[in-house]
């Protein structure tokens, strides 16, 4: 049996799981100290002075300083997605100088010998605010007398895209909807909080963090801070999840930089879970009008999509691409005739968004979910058959959807077949219906999400094009020891993915070298020296093909040796399961043998060198494409407002799976994020710009008895773009499941004349609604 498609354990888990590992808050170093950092108690202030000279004076502490001390060296923090030429992108001091514009802003740090002592002596420093007004609400901060939060205004930007001819499409159309949708602030909570140290030997430093991006971050620290890019070398340990919220280049990973070189030692910082919901970025937080023009049959005629997306109060590494990778998926899977999508990205008073498990796509999808059940409900048709009649048939693939992107391969009836058969949908559609005749105060509703979405970030041409400040190519490589055991180098830095076990399967079965023969190395910018890091889905189908591809590439410097060797053209070779064989002969070469003869050096043909080493660099033709159909059964209590999911279905096609059991908890995981906005999280704030969801008690995350037992499957089309045919999993459960949910919710209670709960869709919320 062949390495890829096997269910193998994972060869992380023996030390992720047991704690056996490095974690960045687990090193140590010589003479090491700790920064703890004060923040601003206010949203939006002047400082007018910052007196850190008492706290120097306390026991333990080396060092204080204010962002005055830093003004001069400490840069801007990066913003790498300009998407218009007229985008505001205002200074983004890592700590701030002269104003904060957020609760939790660092003003000043402490640096002493204990953590402890740091953050006690946080008490005696002194800061003056004049207070300035905060900035909450989007469509206020867009008002013309709104107070501004920065000096150039509260608009960040405005990108509009159109496709087709949408006056057109909405003349005279039978069927309109017009809705609007609240995409609620999020807040990762990742296993691991951030963590990062620095040391240095005098002109070169080391930065350990627990970041997605070493080597974005390598680059980003060189250009803010001015150290030579070949004086850092940036290392990620093993990453306890992400999701997104390291995906960044961090306030604190440039002052700890920063701290070591002036004070020459080892600093730093672990935040604690409250100072990371403060100041970790945050996720989605949209208002959302969608306007649907149909036929009288269903047939969507356009679409007019029209966002206002809340910035925060800066730019951060991808803050305004977030929105606009939604861009493209807001026609989901579906045919029409037009199509206008206009995004204003706005300034508040709040901590900064940027990218969040999906960015971008799970925003679009619910949108576009929710307005098919809304038309559903509008022609009184069921919501599976409306989508039929709009959807991409499997024998229209290659399509070319009305944004411009090329699906390149899908199966939705089959994903959709399926799922209804697991779920039981027409056995729970008659119960829905007895249970509203009867009047039963426990109403089930039934929740549709047919999905697509972009993944595999991305084609560099593309990302040229929509002005991303970097490629979408992937680095691997390929090491063959004299001993016949294989090193593998990637790019592609994990936080919990798996690359480890599924790299080793990929290599086992392109080179024939058994799985346990096979290590992975990745993280540190030293050994893994070229990377564009782990986001959007993109590890197996970009890392991944470049590992392959450089596999191919050592096969094929062991053939013009194996032929040397065996005295025989290469064309006479055929290779399987690790072995070069002559044809039609017992003659053969193990690849192994080969390693070793490199090794030696004894007898190279002429132009062959000594190692079978290689390397590749991939960069896509295209995105990939994984879709699916999740369904899921709501029961709500008309009297209480309890909404408890009975069953959930996910039938997934991610293409070709080279590790089933890995595809599962991706699933799983997704799945668990996507109820948890559909029913429980929200950053919420009040009137004067405080976060006031600052703890696991007040920001609620779902528990595993808080979630039902999932129904998975899956179908497969392989993707045409790469020659895994892979497509990406990391964030199929979590863009599909939160439409699932709420769709079941407004289902179970549309007979009430709801079509609405707003997110999360709390006991509160549905019980008033009912009222």
């Amino acid at each position: 049996m062949t390495e890829v498609g096997k269910a193998r354990k994972r060869k992380e888990d023996a030390r992720l799981l047991t704690g056996r590992t490095q974690w960045t808050d687990n090193l140590r170093q010589p003479g090491m100290l700790h920064v703890v950092f004060l923040r601003s108690p206010m949203a939006h202030a002047r400082i007018t002075g910052v007196d850190v000279s008492a706290a120097r004076g306390l026991p333990g502490v080396v060092a204080a300083f204010s962002g005055q001390d830093f003004a001069a060296e400490q840069g801007s923090l990066p913003c790498a997605w300009p998407v218009s030429e007229d985008i505001v992108i205002p200074d983004h001091p890592p700590m701030a100088v002269s104003e904060v514009r957020y609760v939790g802003e660092a003003v000043a740090c402490v640096v002493a010998t204990d953590r402890y002592l740091a953050a006690d002596a946080l008490e005696a420093i002194e800061v003056d605010y004049e207070p300035l007004p905060a900035v909450l609400d989007m469509n206020e901060a867009l008002a013309p007398d709104s107070p501004k939060v920065h000096e150039a205004g509260n608009q960040a930007f405005t990108v509009k895209i159109t496709s087709g001819d949408l006056e057109a499409a909405f003349r005279d159309a039978p069927v309109v909807i017009d809705r609007t949708y609240i995409q609620q602030r999020l807040i990762p909570s990742a296993m691991e909080p951030r963590s990062v140290l620095a040391t240095t030997d005098g002109d070169s430093f080391t930065l350990w963090s627990a970041t997605q991006i070493p080597h974005v971050l390598r680059v980003m620290l060189a250009v803010v801070t001015g150290i030579p890019e070949h004086k850092i070398r940036v290392i990620a340990p093993d990453v306890g999840g992400g999701f997104g919220s390291k995906l960044q280049v961090t306030a604190e990973e440039v002052l700890c930089l920063l701290l070591t070189k002036r004070l020459g030692k080892p600093v730093k910082w672990t935040e604690s879970r409250s100072e990371g919901n403060l100041t970790v970025h945050h996720g989605r937080d949209q208002i959302q009008h969608l306007r649907l023009a149909a036929e009288a049959d269903g047939r969507i005629r356009g679409l007019q999509v029209e966002l206002l997306a809340d910035m925060g109060a800066y730019l951060m590494l991808v803050t305004p691409g977030v929105p606009l990778l939604g861009a493209s998926m807001f026609n989901g899977i579906y045919k029409m005739d037009a199509y206008e999508f206009g995004c204003t990205g706005v300034f508040t008073t709040k901590m900064p968004t940027d990218a969040y498990r999906g960015a971008g796509r799970p925003e679009a999808t619910y949108g576009i979910e929710r307005m098919m059940d809304e038309l559903a409900a509008e022609l009184r048709v069921d919501p599976l058959e409306v989508r039929r009649r709009n959807w991409i048939k499997h024998e229209e693939f290659p399509y070319t959807t009305i944004s411009g992107l090329t699906y390149d391969s899908g199966n939705y009836e089959a994903a959709t077949d399926k799922a209804m058969a697991l779920f039981g949908y027409d056995k729970l559609r008659a119960e829905q219906a007895d249970r509203r005749d009867r009047g039963d105060p426990v109403q089930l509703g039934i929740g549709v999400s047919t999905f697509t979405e972009m993944c595999g970030l991305a084609p560099s041409r593309m990302l040229g094009a929509a002005n991303y400040g970097a490629g979408g190519w992937e680095h691997g490589s390929v090491r063959m020891l004299p001993t016949g055991k294989v090193e593998v180098i990637t790019g592609s830095s994990p936080h919990g993915q798996g690359h480890v076990t599924a790299w080793s399967q990929i290599t086992s079965d392109a080179l024939g070298v058994p799985f346990e023969d096979i290590t992975v190395l990745h993280g540190d910018t030293a050994i893994s020296h070229k990377g564009m890091d782990t986001y959007g889905s993109r590890s197996l189908t970009v890392g991944g093909i470049a590992v392959l591809k450089a596999c191919d590439k050592v096969k094929d410097k062991a053939r013009k040796l194996a032929s040397h060797m065996l005295e025989c053209s290469p064309d006479d070779l055929e290779f399987a399961e690790g072995v070069f064989k002559v044809k039609g002969t017992d003659s053969q070469k193990t690849i192994q043998e080969l390693a070793y003869a490199a090794f030696t050096a004894h007898d190279l043909p002429e132009g062959v060198e000594a190692r079978l080493d290689s390397d590749a660099t991939f960069d896509p033709e295209n995105y990939s494409f994984p879709h699916g159909t999740h369904l899921c059964a709501v029961e709500v209590d008309t009297e209480t407002g309890m909404a408890k999911i009975r069953s959930y279905v996910a039938v997934d096609d991610v293409g070709k799976v080279v590790n089933p059991l890995i595809v599962e908890g991706q699933i799983h995981g997704g799945i668990a994020q996507g109820i948890a906005q559909a029913l429980y999280e929200e950053a919420v704030y009040d009137a004067e710009g405080n976060l006031l969801t600052t703890t696991m008690a007040d920001y609620l995350l779902p528990t595993a008895m808080d979630l039902p037992d999932f129904v998975t499957d899956r179908t497969e089309t392989p993707a045409t773009s790469n020659p895994l045919g892979a497509k990406g999993v990391g964030e199929a459960g979590t863009i599909a499941s939160t439409p699932a949910v709420v769709n079941a919710i407004v289902d179970a209670l549309r007979p009430r004349g709801i079509n609405d709960i707003q997110m999360p869709c709390t006991p509160e919320r549905i019980w008033r609604a009912l009222r």
